[in-house]
């Protein structure tokens, strides 16, 4: 949780307008794909595909932050344009809608290993991905599937498609911001509107995403087989977690069968052209420093409790719950996903029983209850509210309110009335022990940052590890990212990347 306060609600609620005028408005089109040439019928016109894209990239910024690091994302905008000027939109016989959008390549502040593209021309990763990355090669073919996304229009043939199922969506998501929050099954996800509408490509989809990924870097000298061992991370991230991929939806193929495809489809572009240049120690420089796993300076878990450095607050957190902290917000929810708690700033006010009453005001709430805060370290205001569900079922949530250092935050926790009772407990107690942060030892803490160092002798990867190796990240976690086994044996001299 970043101290800047924008707000999120604002920019996903203008996400989802548009997206829902578009849908309205746009029930069909029929337009040329840049990739086959051919016509089809899209959910968007391209110059919708543009709009969509301009008015969700605030809310993406918002919800992940950009990375700070300008020579950074230069770097990988510089990478971005080298595929997009061989890719299908910037061909001679392409249309001049196509060939004259331009691009925007931003760096998300994550430790997720994640890419994602939105229509109309913007692209993303994040440092956690920039991390996992081990050459130019590698970003190349990353960057070109999902300028591939754009290229195809697999967004706003999805929407097409899936029409029905889309506007089902955007309906949940505005019924959940009644509360002034994502709808329930984005929490869930982890993600934003953006991710769920744009973002769940079919199979095919992706399998021609990871052709023309190959292809767009091929076509630039890079040794696109290198994409293969992108993939082979992927796979172990996936195998390390017991659980899907994050950054690669259920709707992907697997990562150890992309890991074969990209082989092949390198070698069929080997017979066609020259690919030689991987860009390891090009890659290596520009990503040494960078921040490596959380940044507990935005905010961190320890033992039960949520400690943020920087803001000087520390909560506890209900046990075996768990925790996303995101630049704008830190959401909690229970291992059955039926209990949600929001942390966030309270927007516009500037005392809790201003925020209180502001709240209790909105439209379709019943309160329950409302008044001072009893017990807490801080004093602060409480409403408790109902919310009807369009199946008759009701949402009884709790909103605390606090001020503290100059800012008023709230706690908004949820669940279904029927069972609020059992979660109340847990949503008083993180609420109450909301407190100032005052031990140096957990507000001068710093993150991992990598570290490119040669290797002093030929021995394996683990015994060249640091020692102790910095919390946030694991002997694992730096195997992976080196794209090497604990177990293997390192040249010495060679390249590496390890924390500081």
């Amino acid at each position: 949780m970043a101290r800047r306060k924008p707000s999120i609600v604002i920019a996903i609620r203008n996400l989802t307008f548009v997206a829902i005028a578009a849908v309205l408005f746009s029930a069909c089109v029929v337009q040329r794909n840049p990739v086959t040439g051919k016509k089809r019928a899209y959910g968007y016109t391209w110059q919708q595909e543009r709009q969509i894209g301009a008015e969700a990239d605030p809310a993406i910024v918002a919800q992940f932050g950009i990375y700070d690091d300008p020579e950074l994302t230069a770097y990988v905008t510089r990478i971005g344009e080298k595929v997009l000027a061989e890719s299908h939109l910037r061909r001679p016989d392409t249309a001049q809608e196509f060939r004259e959008t331009p691009f925007t390549f931003r760096v998300l502040d994550s430790p997720i290993v994640n890419a994602f593209a939105l229509p109309g021309g913007y692209i993303y990763v994040t440092r956690g991905l920039l991390a996992h990355v081990e050459n130019e090669a590698q970003l190349a073919v990353v960057l070109g599937h999902e300028v591939g996304h754009v290229a195809a229009r697999h967004g706003s043939k999805r929407a097409f498609e899936q029409q029905l199922g889309t506007l089902g969506l955007i309906g949940t998501a505005i019924g959940g911001s009644l509360l002034g929050l994502p709808g329930d099954q984005i929490l869930q996800a982890g993600s934003t509107i953006t991710q769920l509408m744009f973002l769940q490509y079919g199979r095919d989809d992706e399998r021609e995403s990871d052709k023309l990924g190959v292809e767009y870097a091929a076509l630039n000298g890079y040794e696109a087989a290198e994409g293969s061992s992108f993939f082979a991370t992927l796979k172990r991230i996936s195998d390390s977690a017991g659980q899907e991929i994050p950054s690669f939806l259920s709707s992907h193929p697997d990562p150890g069968e992309r890991e074969q495809t990209i082989l092949r489809l390198a070698a069929d572009w080997e017979q066609q052209t020259t690919m030689d240049v991987v860009g390891t120690d090009e890659h290596l420089a520009q990503i040494d420093g960078i921040i490596v796993g959380e940044d507990p300076r935005q905010g961190y878990v320890d033992a039960n409790v949520f400690f943020h450095p920087e803001l000087r607050f520390q909560f506890p957190v209900p046990r075996e719950w768990h925790l996303i902290n995101q630049p704008t917000q830190v959401a909690m929810f229970n291992k059955e996903q039926s209990a949600i708690m929001i942390f966030t700033f309270a927007q516009e006010v500037s005392t809790a029983q201003e925020a209180a009453s502001k709240f209790a005001s909105q439209e379709g709430l019943t309160v329950v209850e409302q008044g001072r805060a009893s017990g807490g370290y801080l004093p602060g205001h409480v409403v408790v509210v109902d919310v009807a569900n369009q199946d008759g079922s009701f949402i009884r949530a709790v909103a605390h309110f606090v001020e503290y250092g100059g800012n008023v935050y709230q706690f908004l926790g949820y669940s279904a009335r029927d069972s609020f009772s059992q979660h109340n407990g847990s949503f008083v107690s993180t609420m109450q022990g909301f407190n100032r942060l005052a031990d140096p030892a957990r507000i001068n803490v710093q993150p991992a940052r990598l570290n490119i160092a040669s290797a002093r002798t030929t021995a394996p990867f683990q015994s060249l590890l640091p020692n102790p190796i910095p919390r946030w990240v694991s002997a694992e976690d730096l195997a992976i990212m080196n794209q090497l086994r604990l177990t293997d044996a390192v040249a010495a001299g060679s390249k590496l990347k390890l924390v500081r």
